[in-house]
């Protein structure tokens, strides 16, 4: 059996994790888009109470101010490495090991790091149904504490690592003609801006938000190519 055989049976191996990798990475692409909207027309409170009050008004709108949809989206994520890994596996066992774990941690620290978005809804209920000031006090402080985990040291972890893996990949694609020369570069440039997590001040955002465009492009070609290997159109060749 010839290298071409053998790459293509390990790749038939797969084929349903390419997939659903590909399907991932094209919902991923909606849901940003969905989320940059939420975000730019309905900023989110920068108070607990206000909070509260936008959970009693429009408790949806609530969820998705506090990153309903990045959760989702984190969950996406880890189909698609999983179908980056499998696909590039062979390039470099080492490097797409250390990408893989360092995503799968990023990916359970910004998890522990969303404990507010169903928990500020909680606390806003028990906020608006308080009788006396000393339970709204307390409420308000627990709040305040879910606020603080919510942009504290695990999403900044959690980001940075999402800038290391995707790098990571990038710089491996590069080593091979799986993926485009334009889809590493492109790769490399999300990887880079997203080692400013968007709390340090208003750089992070402001970095946070640039990265948007070549996170949106980079889904594209993404998906495609992992659309064309689960389909068993393989053209890989070690550079």
């Amino acid at each position: 059996m010839n290298q071409d055989t053998n790459t293509e049976t390990i790749y038939s191996d797969w084929n349903g994790l390419h997939r659903v990798g590909a399907v991932a990475a094209l919902l991923m692409f909606v849901l940003t888009l969905i989320q940059s909207f939420i975000f730019i027309t309905n900023p989110p409170p920068s108070t607990v109470i206000d909070y509260f009050t936008l959970f009693q008004k429009r408790p949806l709108l609530g969820l998705l101010d506090l990153d309903f949809l990045l959760i989702v989206i984190n969950i996406l994520l880890i189909l698609i490495y999983l179908a980056l890994y499998v696909a590039l596996v062979r390039i470099s066992k080492s490097y797409m090991t250390i990408a893989l774990a360092i995503g799968l941690v990023g990916t359970i620290l910004f998890f522990a790091s969303r404990e507010a978005t169903f928990g500020m809804l909680l606390l806003s209920n028990q906020y608006a149904a308080a009788s006396t000031d000393t339970e709204r006090t307390i409420l308000l402080a627990a709040g305040q504490t879910l606020l603080t985990i919510y942009n504290g040291t695990a999403f900044d972890l959690s980001y940075i690592f999402g800038g290391v893996v995707i790098l990571i990949f990038s710089v491996v694609m590069l080593r091979s003609n799986i993926f485009s020369k334009a889809t590493a570069y492109l790769g490399i440039v999300m990887g880079i801006l997203m080692l400013v997590p968007p709390t340090v001040g208003t750089i992070g955002l402001h970095l946070s938000l640039i990265s948007l465009i070549p996170t949106l492009i980079w889904l594209i070609p993404i998906a495609r190519r992992l659309f064309q290997l689960g389909s068993g159109v393989v053209k890989e060749q070690v550079q």
